[in-house]
């Protein structure tokens, strides 16, 4: 099993080694899937491009279309504000309108990837599973995290889907972002004196 990487670190070579070893060796897919016959597709949401990385190397190794979940309307391009718009959607009942929908009936297995955002499953994806028929249809969860876990992201994602069946989720903490940010107003406390007023 990969190490936890400490608070604050991201270790992008963990993360592949993560995502190979799931794809080798406890997933397992089609055959005909795995030989690039289109039966399968990689839908994944990423806004900060940790999940969009497994999800491209999910697509090289299998050959499954690569479907990345997006709002109608583009979120904030600020990590602050988007944070905000995230919670808002998550304390709302309604569903985010999203920018298509996907016909899957044809699919032979779900490579399904997304972060977590304040502990829980973001609103695009509730909303793509809210909409989706994946029933009976094996899902391969992959899911990454700002250094609080998954929370209740896979409860919610079972009971959005009760009929899909799901393999165990590779969960990996990315949280480059984060620690950038935190980084950065560090510095600038550091140097608060030089910066002109």
């Amino acid at each position: 099993m990969i190490g936890k990487p400490t608070r604050g670190e991201f270790h992008r070579r963990q993360i592949l080694r993560g995502a190979a070893l799931a794809a080798a060796s406890s997933w397992t897919v089609p055959a005909a899937s795995a030989q690039g016959s289109g039966r399968g597709a990689v839908i994944f949401l990423s806004r900060s491009s940790n999940t969009r990385m497994l999800a491209g190397d999910l697509s090289r190794r299998f050959h499954p279309d690569l479907v990345e979940i997006r709002p109608r309307d583009p979120w904030p391009e600020d990590y602050e504000e988007m944070v905000d718009w995230a919670t808002r959607w998550r304390n709302s009942d309604q569903l985010l309108p999203l920018k298509w929908t996907l016909d899957l009936a044809d699919r032979a297995f779900i490579f399904l990837g997304f972060p977590i955002w304040g502990g829980s499953l973001p609103a695009p994806m509730r909303s793509f599973l809210a909409t989706a028929n994946l029933a009976g249809k094996p899902v391969l969860p992959f899911i990454t995290h700002g250094g609080f876990g998954a929370g209740d992201a896979m409860a919610e994602v079972r009971r959005l889907m009760p009929n899909a069946a799901f393999a165990e989720p590779l969960i990996l903490q990315c949280d480059q972002e984060r620690a950038s940010l935190n980084a950065l107003r560090g510095w600038l406390s550091d140097v608060a004196a030089a910066i002109p007023r």
